[in-house]
C-alpha cells in the first residue's frame, strides 16, 4: 500500500504542476481579452478531483483490498496512458490550455494533436484516469463514485465549453474545441 500512496502523491504533484501551467495560461488569455465561462461549476470540479485522490487513499487504507496484479498493472498502464494524453492536450493547446473555460476572441481553434481526432480528448483522459487510478489497487468504490459524479460534471462542463466557443465571434475554421482542462 505504501507504493500506491507514493503513486497518488505523484499524481497530486502532477496536478499541482498543471495548476501552475494553468494559472500562467489563464493570465495570458485574460491579457488578450479572454472571456471566462462556467465559474460556478469550477469549484465543484476542484473538489471532485481532490476527492478522487483523497477518497482512493482512504478506501485503500481503510478497506485494505487485495492488490490484483493483472488488474493493477493493467490499470497503472491506463493511468500512464491517460497522463500522456493529458499532456499531449496541454502541449497541443499551448497558451490556450488551462483548467478554466477561457476563450480568447479571434484565436483559431486548435485542430492539431489529439484534437484532430476528437473534440474533448482531455476529458477522455479524465474518464480513463478516474476509473483506472482507483482500480490500480482495487478501490472500486472510489472508481464508481468518482465516475458517476464526473459524468454529471462533464455533462455540464462540455456544454459550457461548447456554448462559450460557439458564442464567441471567432474567425476560425470549424474544428474541435480549443479549451479543455482538468485540475
Amino acid at each position: 500500500m505504501t507504493w500506491f500512496t507514493v503513486l497518488i502523491v505523484a499524481v497530486a504533484l502532477e496536478r499541482l504542476a498543471e495548476l501552475v501551467v494553468s494559472k500562467r495560461n489563464a493570465a495570458w488569455s485574460f491579457a488578450r481579452g479572454g472571456v471566462e465561462s462556467g465559474q460556478r461549476h469550477y469549484v465543484v470540479m476542484v473538489v471532485l478531483h481532490t476527492g478522487l485522490l483523497i477518497g482512493v487513499l482512504v478506501e485503500v487504507w481503510l478497506r485494505q483490498p487485495t492488490f490484483l496484479p493483472a488488474l493493477g498493472w493493467t490499470m497503472l498502464g491506463l493511468v500512464l496512458a491517460a497522463q500522456g494524453l493529458r499532456w499531449w492536450c496541454i502541449v497541443s493547446l499551448g497558451h490556450q490550455w488551462n483548467t478554466r473555460v477561457i476563450v480568447v476572441p479571434g484565436l483559431p481553434r486548435v485542430t492539431g494533436g489529439p484534437y484532430r481526432f476528437m473534440s474533448h480528448p482531455n476529458y477522455v483522459a479524465v474518464v480513463i484516469e478516474g476509473i483506472a487510478l482507483p482500480l490500480v489497487y482495487s478501490a472500486w468504490i472510489t472508481a464508481l463514485v468518482f465516475t458517476l459524479c464526473n459524468a454529471v460534471l462533464l455533462w455540464v462542463r462540455i456544454r459550457v465549453e461548447n456554448r462559450a466557443l460557439t458564442s464567441m465571434s471567432v474567425a476560425a475554421p470549424a474544428g474541435p474545441t480549443s479549451v479543455q482542462a482538468t485540475p
